[in-house]
């Protein structure tokens, strides 16, 4: 299974629908602030699509968070912001191991990352909108999936 990740697309979806064409995706995880684009982004992919909600989405019925299961890996994607990602991603791998989780998705930062230190695998794909990392190319994580075993590869627009 290839799984796209993004995150803080901030209602400007153009590089997105760039991510899409060159990922072809059996499936979305957008870790929030899509701004109310949710219907755009969703309706936009040839696969199913999930969103959580993140600071930037008012009024939206977006969950705050979501568990997933993908392959034999147990995955909670949410935005990150309230678990001081901003400092670091040791809080919030620290709460994933605590509730079971093997791998945690989460943006905020738009920084992409993904660290396999300390038992659980964090990723932060970034933003494809307002990337804030040096060199500030917008970016995303692809996600390949078989059974126990997960890569991920940090990749640039």
């Amino acid at each position: 299974m290839k799984v796209l990740i993004v995150s803080d697309t901030h209602r400007k979806n153009d590089n997105y629908f760039k991510a899409l064409e060159l990922v072809e995706p059996d499936l979305v995880i957008h870790c929030g602030d899509a701004e109310g684009a949710e219907y755009v982004l969703t309706n936009a992919a040839a696969c199913p699509v999930q969103i959580v909600l993140g600071n930037n989405d008012f009024f939206s019925y977006l969950p705050r968070e979501l568990e997933l299961e993908l392959g034999s890996f147990r995955v909670w994607v949410t935005h990150g912001h309230n678990y001081y990602v901003s400092m670091g991603s040791e809080v919030i791998k620290r709460e994933a191991r605590a509730r079971g989780f093997d791998i945690v998705m989460y943006g905020h930062t738009h920084k992409p990352s993904v660290d396999r230190q300390g038992g659980v695998i964090a990723v932060n794909p970034g933003s494809l909108s307002y990337p804030r990392q040096e060199g500030r190319r917008p970016s995303y994580v692809v996600m390949e999936v078989e059974g126990e075993r997960a890569d991920f590869a940090i990749e640039y627009l």
